[in-house]
Parts: structure tokens; C-alpha cells; sequence
């Protein structure tokens, strides 16, 4: 198409003349459009794209929301408490990327009327260690504990303090003091393989971790432990007109921060205002839905088109966008910096702020097979691991739904690990996973089983990682397509 002298300037290096006549355009279109539009259509966009940067923003707080409800309406477990799993976990855990090769435990804080909280880490020793993270209602990582946390295997005492506490605590207390009342550990106990006394060990060790309030430190009261392990525990985002009721819940619960307050008024549109009762119209829980499958839609564009990559030529990525981790790391305190679209992302598929990524742990995703296509849970796919894989604990891969980024319902198995001795090695200390609908002819033992009708992704961790990783000196390869027989 010939180009007419106006669009011959835009597209020239810019000057002056130019970038007014292109602004005089704009001016000109947008007030073409606002004059026949109506102010109830006006006001309806707005309330829609305040709707999608609502969803945006506050999805961390209502990804903690949504696992805290799942706890008080599902399980005995109840605030300042533990809940634990006591196996490794199967489809019905529905949160978010979680790992099957591990026993999970999780304490739901809250400090406003209990005053500050202790959590006391046990030392690591033969009988176990754990991989401890601690986070605020807002996902950010406050500290690690465990052989590669704060405590260095030695065990701690934490304690979590309310937004206004300003007393001093007494020697032996590592001090945690989040801007909000709400804050969230999972606790990872490691296992040392998958069989029956490896797990029972490894629960009771896990039982040595202790939670109560500071100020019966003294004379410390039994904590209590809930077993939620065969409850179906759904904590996947919804994306509808109940995500804006758990956003309001964190409005109606916690202080407002600094860094968040330009979003009083957004929400405020949305009928999401402190102090007040959240009671949408028929009009505007319809704006309120189409703005939250607008933000779905985005978050899933954005995710589809991928992270960057970890090892070079690879489809494996980070597993986070790197500003937003180290944004994360820092508290969000750099001024210039506020990746919250970057945070949005992440915690639409993930959640749980981790300190010192690299440390105890670290991820990669994979989206994408060697030939650049989503992976098809009624085909067969084979990764091959690598010998002398770069950890000092294990390595693991995991399927998910690529829906709901939770484990695949109704599968009897999530994943193959190290740390599991049904997993066969080839001669040269490499190792095998398929991925299908139905295992290889004699892989049963290093196959993880797909839906047919699903979409699958991978996420691939390796615990108590070594410098060989981030050198890059050891690398996964890409997934390849696989014959079923």
C-alpha cells in the first residue's frame, strides 16, 4: 500500500512537527469516539478496565485469600494453627503448581489479635529438614528457614509481628514484620524417598515445628495440627464475580500500604471501598465479570507467549519473570520499580514468595515441546534428564492442568523424582520421563500419566541446587514427541 505524505513523517525518525500532528490526530479520534458514546457507556468501560487492573494487581492477595478460605470452610484447621498433608500430595491438593515429592505443611497467621506469633523451626538432623518460606498476604517473601534459610539447618525462632508493633524482642527471636496483619508459611518436609517409613519419618519431624503467641513463650501451648490430606482442597483462581469478594475481604481486612494507595480510588468504582459492605448490582457484577475474563485472557496471552529462557535454545524458562524476582527479594521498596504486571502473572499460575530463590530451591517451566507446540495430554512425550543432575537434595518433574496450573484431577500419579526409588536409571546415569496418556511398553515405573482431553505443562524443580546450574554448566534438554509403544 502507497503511503500518503502524513503517514510518510510517522514513520521517519520523529521531530517536532510530526509528534504534534500525530497527538492533533489522536485528540481528534478520541473526540470523535467520546461524542457518540454515551456517559453510561462511558462509565461502563471504566468500570471494566478498572475491573481487569483490579484483577491484576490484587491477585496475589486473593491467590492467599482463596487457600485461607479453602482452610476455615473446608478443614478443622483454624488461624495461627497448622494443616498438613499426611502424604504426598495427590490431585485433590488444587493449589497452584504445588510439589507431590514433598509433605506439605501450612500455618495461616494473624497477628491482630493474637499479638506477635512464634514459629519455632526445629534443627535439621538425621531424622529430617525442612524448606521453610515465609510471606505476607501479599506473596512477598519476608525469610527462608531450613538447612538453606535463615537458620542454616540450625533451627529458629520467628516471630511474626504485627504492621505497628514497636516493642523490642528479647534475644533468640529472628523479628518478621510484614506491613499487614495476615501472613502464610509452607513448610516443606523433605523426604528421603516415597516409601512408607521415609514418609512417617519424615511427618514426625515435621510435627516438631511449634506455633503459638509470644507472649506464652514461657509456657508454650501444644500446637495444633489438622491432617487435610484426602479433603479436596481447590484453590485455583476463579476467574468470575467472586474474585472482586476475596479482593474485597483483603480491602476489609488489612492496612492499606503506601505503595498500593493509588488504587483506593480504582477500587472504589468497583464498590470495593474500606469500611463498607461490598453489594454489586446486577449491572455491575456483569462489568465486574467481563473485566476478570479480559484480565484471565491477558495473564494467559502473556503466559502463552513465554519466560524468558534459562538454558539457551531451550523451552525450559524461569520461573518468574527475573525483575519481579528480584523486586520480590527486595520487599518492592526500589522506587522505580513496580512490576506489578509482571506480579500478576506470576501468581495467576504460582504462589508463594520465596527469599532466597536458588538457594533451597528453584524452578523451571516448560510450555512448549522441542517443536515450539503446547503439550497435548493424548500424545506421548520423553524427556531425558541428564546424569549428575546439579542438586544436593533431589530433583523432581511434575505435570499440571495448563487451565488451571493445578495437578491434573483424577490421575493417580503427578510426577517422577530422584528421590524415588521406583525410577530407572539408563547405563549412563541419565534418566527417562514420559509423559502420555498411557505408559510406554515397560516405562511404567518413569512415566507420568496425562488426560487425553487436557492441555498439560511441565515444572521442573531442583532442591538444594549447586553452582553447576547457574553456570549453566549441566542443561536439561527440550522435551521431544515420543511413540506410545
Amino acid at each position: 500500500m502507497k503511503m500518503g505524505s502524513t503517514e510518510r513523517n510517522l514513520k521517519t525518525k520523529p521531530n517536532l512537527e510530526s509528534l504534534m500532528l500525530f497527538v492533533a490526530l489522536i485528540a481528534f479520534s478520541g473526540r470523535s469516539v467520546a461524542q457518540n458514546v454515551s456517559p453510561d457507556e462511558l462509565n461502563k468501560r471504566m468500570i471494566e478496565r478498572r475491573a481487569v487492573e483490579g484483577v491484576i494487581w490484587g491477585i496475589p492477595a486473593v491467590n492467599y485469600d482463596l487457600m485461607l478460605q479453602e482452610m476455615l470452610t473446608k478443614t478443622p484447621g483454624k488461624v495461627n494453627q497448622v494443616i498438613y498433608w499426611g502424604k504426598p500430595l495427590d490431585w485433590h491438593n488444587q493449589t497452584l503448581t504445588p510439589n507431590p515429592d514433598t509433605l506439605y505443611f501450612m500455618t495461616f497467621l494473624n497477628t491482630k489479635d493474637a499479638g506477635p506469633i512464634v514459629i519455632d523451626i526445629p534443627p535439621a538432623d538425621a531424622n529430617g529438614s525442612l524448606n521453610a518460606n515465609f510471606c505476607d498476604v501479599w506473596q512477598v517473601p519476608l525469610e527462608d528457614a531450613g538447612p538453606l534459610g535463615v537458620d542454616k539447618g540450625k533451627g529458629v525462632k520467628l516471630v511474626m509481628l504485627p504492621p505497628d508493633y514497636t516493642g523490642k524482642i528479647r534475644d533468640g527471636y529472628v523479628a518478621l514484620q510484614p506491613g499487614t496483619w495476615q501472613s502464610y508459611a509452607l513448610i516443606r518436609s523433605n523426604l528421603k524417598s516415597h516409601g512408607d517409613a521415609d514418609v512417617v519419618r519424615s511427618l514426625a519431624y515435621g510435627k516438631r515445628v511449634k506455633v503459638y503467641p509470644l507472649s506464652q513463650a514461657a509456657n508454650p501451648p501444644e500446637t495444633k495440627f489438622a491432617d487435610v490430606k484426602d479433603i479436596l482442597f481447590d484453590s485455583t483462581i476463579r476467574y468470575d464475580e467472586s474474585f472482586f469478594e476475596g479482593l474485597n475481604r483483603i480491602v476489609q481486612n488489612e492496612p492499606w500500604l503506601d505503595r498500593d494507595r493509588a488504587m483506593t480510588d480504582q477500587l472504589r468504582s468497583l464498590g470495593i471501598e474500606k469500611g463498607k459492605s461490598f453489594a454489586p448490582d446486577a449491572e455491575m457484577k456483569k462489568s465486574l465479570e467481563a473485566g476478570v475474563q479480559e484480565a484471565h485472557a491477558l495473564l494467559a496471552a502473556r503466559y502463552d507467549a513465554g519466560l524468558p529462557p534459562f538454558f539457551d535454545g531451550t523451552h525450559w524458562t524461569y520461573p518468574a519473570p527475573p525483575e519481579l524476582i528480584q523486586a520480590a527479594q527486595g520487599g518492592f521498596t526500589e522506587p522505580n520499580s513496580y512490576p506489578i504486571d509482571d506480579r500478576g502473572l506470576t501468581y495467576h499460575y504460582a504462589y508463594i514468595g520465596i527469599k532466597r530463590l536458588g538457594a533451597g530451591q528453584f524452578y523451571l517451566i516448560n510450555i512448549k515441546d522441542k517443536d515450539g507446540e503446547s503439550y497435548d495430554g493424548g500424545k506421548t512425550y520423553r524427556l531425558t534428564v541428564p546424569p549428575n543432575a546439579p542438586v544436593e537434595q533431589y530433583w523432581s518433574v511434575t505435570v499440571y492442568d495448563r487451565e488451571t496450573h493445578a495437578l491434573v484431577k483424577n490421575m493417580d500419579r503427578a510426577s517422577r523424582a530422584s528421590n524415588s526409588s521406583e525410577v530407572k536409571k539408563n547405563a549412563d546415569g541419565s534418566v527417562d520421563i514420559y509423559f502420555g496418556p498411557k505408559a510406554p511398553a515397560g516405562k511404567d515405573s518413569n512415566w507420568v500419566p496425562t488426560d487425553p482431553a487436557r492441555k498439560f505443562e511441565l515444572m521442573f524443580r531442583l532442591y538444594a541446587p549447586t553452582k553447576a546450574l547457574f553456570d549453566r554448566a549441566w542443561k536439561l534438554p527440550d522435551v521431544e514427541k515420543a511413540s506410545s509403544t
